[in-house]
């Protein structure tokens, strides 16, 4: 394997400069990302956390970002991310996941639909069986924000260890990454790599 590895992900949009990356360590043990956004920083940190890496990273002029991944001694990198299985059948070993996609639950009015999904969360919260994760994309991620009323369950869930995910691409396309108020943020890699992998997929 050669020493480092350098990507120019400027410019790309999610998930494009986590799949390069991911694709680099496989043959690397060394990366150098550049990126351009503090979304494709957060994500690349991520991924970087979860192969196990060293990751440093440092702030360049024009907002880029220079995000170095080191491979501890004897940390393996797995063959894929999403696991093929054979059996089509839900396991109990593979996630319960929640997909809010919509900041309303159901068609029609929506303030009955606004009054529907505050009402859903809350159950959540005070049933037996929780998800594992619960993902938030689109108008979705308005449940998530600093001041929605939906905010206290989903912190009660995100202590009881339920893994929130928030679209990042959402979150600027609405301008409001700076109001999050629970989970934290992710991109499509993460999103449809934990979507694939549920044993349940739950719409509201």
């Amino acid at each position: 394997m050669s020493d480092i590895k350098i990507i120019n992900a400027a410019g790309l949009g999610c998930p494009q400069p986590v799949i390069l990356t991911r694709q680099a360590m496989e043959n690397h043990d060394k990366v150098k990302v550049i990126v351009d956004n503090d979304t494709a920083l957060e994500n690349i940190r991520r991924l970087g956390a979860k192969l196990g890496c060293d990751v440093v990273s440092e702030a360049k002029a024009g907002g880029i970002f220079e995000i170095t991944l080191m491979r501890k001694p004897g940390a393996p990198i797995p063959a894929q991310d999403i696991s093929v299985t054979c059996d089509a059948s839900p396991s109990p070993s593979r996630p319960f996941v929640i997909v809010c996609a919509e900041d309303k639950m159901g068609r029609g009015n929506d303030e009955l639909g606004s009054v529907l999904m505050r009402a859903f969360l809350h159950t959540i919260c005070l049933q037996k069986e929780k998800p594992d994760v619960m993902i938030f994309y689109n108008t979705g991620v308005k449940l998530t924000l600093q001041g929605a009323e939906t905010l206290d369950d989903l912190k009660e869930l995100a202590t009881a260890g339920i893994e929130i995910l928030v679209c990042g691409t959402c979150l600027n396309y609405f301008d409001v990454k700076d109001k999050l108020g629970v989970g934290v943020v992710s991109n499509m890699y993460d999103i449809a790599g934990t979507m694939s992998k549920a044993g349940r997929l739950l719409t509201p």
